[in-house]
């Protein structure tokens, strides 16, 4: 069964937004780091994003600073990507990843989801 299942959005027109979800079974992630990242076929991915367990902080490469704002929904044991002015140069698959040794800890991630897809055309 998948510790992490992401859902959230198939299409979207350029300059639009769309909410990406990451839920967690079996597991708390208030007691994780969650990571978003993008991973196209044919290139690294890239982290995008990290919200730190406990508090919630969040921390972001300058690279996408201002366009995510990553939170967590404890009732519903989720953690949210939400982004904006999307274009069709942006990546196009997004997965999440917990830590439990937090944000850049330079482990392997405990668990990872398979991603979702987003289109983004007129």
């Amino acid at each position: 069964q998948a510790q992490l299942r992401e859902s959230g959005g198939d299409w979207v027109q350029p300059g639009g937004s769309l909410r990406r979800s990451c839920v967690a079974s079996r597991r708390s992630l208030e007691d994780y780091a969650v990571t978003w990242y993008s991973k196209d076929p044919g290139k690294e991915r890239e982290e995008v994003g990290c919200l730190t367990s406990g508090d919630g902080s969040t921390q972001y490469p300058s690279s996408v600073k201002g366009r995510f704002n990553i939170s967590r929904d404890d009732a519903t044991n989720t953690v949210y990507l939400p982004m904006n002015s999307l274009e069709p140069e942006d990546p196009a698959v997004y997965f999440c990843a917990s830590d439990i040794a937090g944000c850049y800890s330079g482990r392997k991630a405990d668990y990872s989801g398979q991603g979702t897809r987003v289109t983004v055309s007129s």
